[in-house]
């Protein structure tokens, strides 16, 4: 159930960004495990954006999920992959003290199975990626 490995927790630093790495498939075809995400922490959130938070029933559990609706209390959180659950709709509108940060950028690490250049050129390609608020993505997830 964690989106995020334990090593997510902000580094104190004078910039407010921090590294996290995926963990489960709840953010496919968006996020995939292991993929290493630069969070802005304290950054403003708005509906579509992609976001990093606490559990809101583990806290020491860092999930990642995306904004889908602005509602009384905080935020209703949905994954992208509708079939992996974890999100709002399993424990409700998150509290805004909750709400750490919003996800900037996305690192696919290279794969040391594929070695040819063809694999090689693909992942130069497709490795790295900001990661935008995805309105469309939104309102098709606050249907469900």
């Amino acid at each position: 159930m964690p989106e995020l490995s334990q090593d997510a927790e902000r580094v104190r630093a004078p910039l407010p960004f921090g590294v996290a790495e995926v963990t489960g498939p709840s953010m496919v075809p968006t996020l995939h495990h292991g993929d290493r995400l630069l969070v802005h922490y304290g950054a403003k959130v708005k509906r579509g954006d992609v976001i990093v938070l606490r559990h809101p029933f583990q806290q020491d559990l860092l999930v990642v999920k995306r904004a889908a609706e602005r509602r009384d209390g905080g935020w209703w959180v949905l994954g992208d992959n509708a079939y992996a659950g974890g999100d709002s709709t399993d424990y409700g509108v998150v509290p805004d003290e909750l709400v750490l940060g919003r996800v900037r950028f996305r690192y696919r690490p290279r794969s040391t199975a594929r070695r040819s250049p063809l694999s090689l050129l693909v992942w130069l390609l497709t490795s790295a990626r900001p990661v935008l608020s995805d309105r469309s993505a939104s309102r098709r997830l606050r249907a469900r």
